[in-house]
C-alpha cells in the first residue's frame, strides 16, 4: 500500500504522535493504518521505558466533581512548562480525575492497572504511555485525592 501524506496526516490528526512516528508505523505497517495504530501502540510503552529516568519538574492540576457528590484531583506531572501547558495535557488531568472520581482507587499502582472508563481496551497506564509518546516527555501522576459527600 502507497504511504501518502494524506495516510500520513490521517495517522498523525488520530493519535497526536509526530509526523516522523507516523510515517515509520505506516512504513512498518505496510501502509495499513489499522496495524499502523497497532505498531504505535507498541512503540508507546517503549518510549515511556526510554523517558523513566528523566526528572519531572512541571504540570497541572485536574479536577472533576460529579453531580456535586463525588469529586477528585489529580497532579499530573512533566518535564517542562512547555507540556503543562499545551490544552490537551490539561484535558488528560481532567480525564485522570475523571477515572479517580469513577473508579475510586486505593492508591496509584491501583489506578494505573485500571482499565480507562472510556475505553476498556486501555488501563490508565497505557494512557500515560501513549500521553509520554504525544508529547515527547515522561508523563506520571504524582499524587490524587478523591472526596465523597456520601
Amino acid at each position: 500500500m502507497e504511504i501518502t501524506t494524506e495516510s500520513i496526516k490521517e495517522l498523525r490528526e488520530m493519535t497526536g504522535v509526530s509526523v516522523m512516528q507516523c510515517k515509520k508505523a505506516l512504513e512498518e505497517a505496510d501502509g495499513d493504518p489499522t496495524k499502523a495504530l497497532e505498531v504505535l501502540k507498541k512503540s508507546s510503552g517503549a518510549s515511556a521505558l526510554k523517558k523513566a529516568g528523566r526528572t519531572l519538574s512541571a504540570g497541572a492540576i485536574g479536577s472533576y466533581t460529579h453531580d456535586g457528590n463525588i469529586g477528585a484531583m489529580v497532579v499530573l506531572s512533566c518535564e517542562t512548562d512547555f507540556v503543562a501547558k499545551n490544552p490537551e495535557f490539561a484535558v488528560l488531568a481532567r480525564e485522570l480525575a475523571m477515572q479517580i472520581s469513577a473508579m475510586d482507587p486505593e492508591n496509584t499502582e491501583g489506578l494505573l492497572e485500571q482499565p480507562y472508563i472510556k475505553d476498556a481496551s486501555k488501563t490508565v497506564q497505557n494512557l500515560l504511555d501513549e500521553a509520554t509518546q504525544k508529547f515527547g516527555e515522561r508523563v506520571e501522576i504524582s499524587q490524587f485525592s478523591r472526596l465523597s459527600a456520601r
